[in-house]
């Protein structure tokens, strides 16, 4: 028997479609972290909103108020497993000056460009697309994964990557293949 979940948007369209300035930091942000649409920047977007709203709810409380002590200190932890903030910044107030730059910087597309297994951000995407790229011992193939910091450091090619110390692509396999047979005919006729 199969079981059926409805699962929310993870993105919100923008109020205004059609607002300039908007359309402009959109698309600039599209070309420079190499996202697929725009859906990609509504998508963290909404993460960045969900975390500030929270923060700001937890802010109107008090001080030694029980549910702020354990909701902001689980927020901040989580900011700080995600390399949102640093040690030294570890107060509520931090979490409202968080931008979306902060969250696309942590998406394993960018990080596997900054490590240089990539000559672009383009081509950080095709690799991890292609399933050429591991996280620890698991391979990921989302470019919108999220790398924890004590991950970021275990992000390297995969062991069955043809471009690292796996075995030959596809098209090796098949021009050795071909070859095998060719060269077979040959030392038969000798």
């Amino acid at each position: 028997m199969r079981k059926y979940r409805e699962f929310g948007k993870v993105y919100k369209n923008p109020r205004r479609p059609f607002e300039k300035e908007r359309l402009d930091k959109e698309l600039k942000l599209v070309g420079e972290y190499g996202l697929r649409c725009k859906r990609e920047v509504w998508k963290v977007a909404l993460t960045l909103a969900k975390m500030r709203k929270a923060a700001r709810t937890l802010l109107t409380l008090e001080q030694d108020s029980e549910r702020r002590q354990l909701e902001g200190g689980a927020l901040l932890r989580r900011c700080l497993r995600y390399g949102l903030l640093d040690q030294d910044h570890m107060k509520l107030d931090y979490v409202l000056g968080l931008t979306l730059q902060d969250f696309l910087e942590r998406r394993l597309q960018t990080l596997v460009h900054k490590h240089g297994l990539a000559r672009s951000i383009h081509h950080a995407r095709v690799l991890i697309r292609q399933r050429h790229i591991c996280v620890g011992k698991q391979m990921v193939d989302v470019p919108s994964f999220w790398v924890r910091t004590d991950s970021e450091k275990h992000i390297d090619l995969a062991p069955t990557s043809s471009l690292g110390s796996g075995g030959p692509g596809r098209v090796k396999r098949m021009k050795a293949k071909s070859g095998k047979k060719a060269g077979g005919g040959d030392g038969d006729d000798e």
